[in-house]
């Protein structure tokens, strides 16, 4: 058999290090999965993630600089730059990291809705609904009142539904937390 190379070794203790958090992690994943046993909690989940996969997001980014003129603009560039950097990023990672989803490693967690790729490791979802809410609320802060629980139920959602672990959750919220303070430094205005 040859020898790991370098990248091979850190992706095998990559997976293993995986591997052992989804273990921890299983039964926070199957107590937040219990919402699509019941009907109602799986369609407000199943909506909120659906909301996440983009649709709220074009919308603001393009309904911003209609209704606030030039800072409207700002905004919205500084949105469309945080998504385009988001998707860089977590798409990489998710092929690097390749921890599959809690519903594919565990039985007992029930998928809840379709996953838009195969691997679990960040949320991009999350990811997103944070870094978009942080620009957003930074230059309108009326918009808090709407965008924060909604930024908050796609995150749970992608629980819910069992298509994420809670660490990736989290994992997607630092960094759409940091895409967006970065976003936030850019001179555009």
């Amino acid at each position: 058999m040859a020898p790991l190379l370098d990248s091979e070794t850190s992706s095998v203790r990559g997976a293993a290090w995986l591997l052992r958090l989804d273990r921890a992690e299983l039964r926070l994943c199957i107590t937040f999965n219990r919402g699509v046993h019941r009907a109602g909690l799986r369609r407000l989940f199943r909506i909120a993630s659906r909301l996440g996969d983009g649709v709220v997001w074009y919308w603001l980014i393009a309904l911003l600089p209609l209704f606030a003129g030039r800072a409207g603009l700002v905004a919205s560039l500084r949105l469309a730059l945080a998504g385009l950097a988001g998707l860089l990023l977590y798409r990489l990672l998710k092929r690097r990291l390749v921890r599959e989803r809690p519903f594919i490693t565990h039985r007992a967690i029930l998928r809840g809705a379709a996953p838009l790729d195969r691997f679990s490791f960040p949320s991009g979802h999350t990811l997103h609904a944070v870094s978009f809410a942080v620009i957003a609320i930074q230059a309108f802060p009326v918009l808090a009142w709407l965008l924060v629980p909604l930024a908050l139920l796609i995150a749970l959602s992608r629980v819910v539904l069992g298509l994420h672990y809670p660490s990736d959750v989290v994992a997607g919220a630092l960094l759409g937390e940091g895409i967006a303070q970065v976003t936030l430094l850019l001179p555009l205005a």
